[in-house]
């Protein structure tokens, strides 16, 4: 007797770099960047019905391993990602992430999907989803200080989400700026490469923060920074890592995803527990306001929370199906009768074994 062929339920789609990548030009870069910041817009309005938790994180001297969780009641959804700064330097990923969705009721998975594209996507999604929120009306000029992994993917959803359409870079490496230079040629962004980080927010109406190195750093310092900006600070993602002299935060109005998590690993660990910010879900639900004068400096400390991943997966779920880019995973084991695992096992070694 052969072993029985799986359930459909058994069957988990699974959404691989190569297929995501697919995915990606099968949409478009810059709408799927625009569709993404919609589902993420969208799940924080209903943000009460989510769970809420800072992510599990597992710290070492190296970087960090961490489990981002929530459920909005029907789905739950999780990512596993790590953050290992010195990991460029043997030719690996910075981040790294996969995940996976499953439905409440039975608990079975209904999505695992890679995570290390998906979540450049969702991050550069949010960025600017906030800018639309927050950056001076009419804003064109981005600074992008840090060109990593993560410049071109920020670039792109400020220019399809904001309008941005000027783009001066600057990073300690010149290697990186060219490389971003190189990756965004011919995608409609008036492209300056800078000297300094000081030459590079010159005219800039939005300056975005995405440097690696896990440390306490002055990128910007109080001088550098004038009124009427929009700070994108998305580099503070763990404690012991700040990218803006505390000064800046001083005199900002200060907005973030989820208050307790951002406490500990944001720009804002550097003040008082007490800090005044606003969460960004009050701002898009109209409960609380975000820019509210020309000359008001606002800052989004971004450090990733689970919502936008959960948003991000559903979102792959949703597109995914009609693509094709996926292929179908043998994840559940689905015995003919549920109580008798032992005996799937045992069927499975053939029938002399069985016998």
């Amino acid at each position: 007797m052969t072993a029985p062929k799986p359930s459909s339920l058994a069957m988990v789609p699974f959404v691989s770099v190569a297929n995501m990548m697919k995915l990606v030009h099968h949409i478009g870069i810059e709408p799927m960047l625009r569709d993404l910041g919609d589902y993420i817009e969208a799940d924080f309005k209903r943000w009460a019905l989510f769970d809420k938790t800072p992510r599990v994180a597992s710290h070492s001297r190296d970087g960090v391993i961490e489990l981002m969780p929530t459920s909005d009641g029907e789905v739950y959804g999780f990512k596993y990602v790590n953050g290992h700064p010195k990991n460029t330097r043997a030719g690996l990923q910075t981040v790294t992430a996969f995940g996976l969705l499953a439905t409440v009721d039975t608990g079975y998975p209904v999505l695992l999907s890679e995570m290390t594209v998906l979540t450049a996507m969702r991050t550069a999604a949010t960025s600017a989803m906030v800018a639309r929120h927050l950056a001076p009306k009419g804003a064109r000029t981005m600074a992008m200080i840090g060109n990593g992994a993560q410049s071109e993917f920020q670039a792109l959803a400020m220019k399809a989400i904001c309008g941005i359409d000027r783009l001066r870079l600057y990073d300690n490496d010149p290697a990186a700026t060219a490389k971003a230079m190189r990756n965004l040629r011919g995608m409609g962004l008036e492209l300056t490469a800078c000297t300094s980080a000081e030459d590079a927010i010159l005219g800039a109406d939005v300056i975005t923060t995405c440097t690696a190195d896990k440390q306490y750093a002055t990128i910007l310092t109080d001088n550098m920074v004038g009124s009427g900006v929009h700070i994108n600070a998305i580099g503070g993602d763990c404690p012991g890592k700040t990218e803006l002299h505390r000064d800046i935060l001083a005199r900002s109005s200060v907005f973030v995803e989820y208050t307790p998590q951002t406490r500990i690993e944001g720009e804002i660990q550097q003040m008082n527990p007490d800090f005044p910010v606003t969460e960004m879900w009050q701002v898009i639900s109209g409960a609380a306001p975000g820019r509210t004068s020309a000359r008001q400096i606002t800052l989004f400390d971004g450090v990733g929370f689970a919502i936008e991943d959960f948003s991000a997966l559903r979102y792959v779920r949703d597109r995914v199906a009609r693509s094709g880019h996926y292929e179908m995973l043998d994840m559940i084991a689905d015995p003919d009768d549920p109580r008798d695992l032992f005996g799937m096992v045992q069927r499975a070694a053939g029938p002399a074994v069985a016998a």
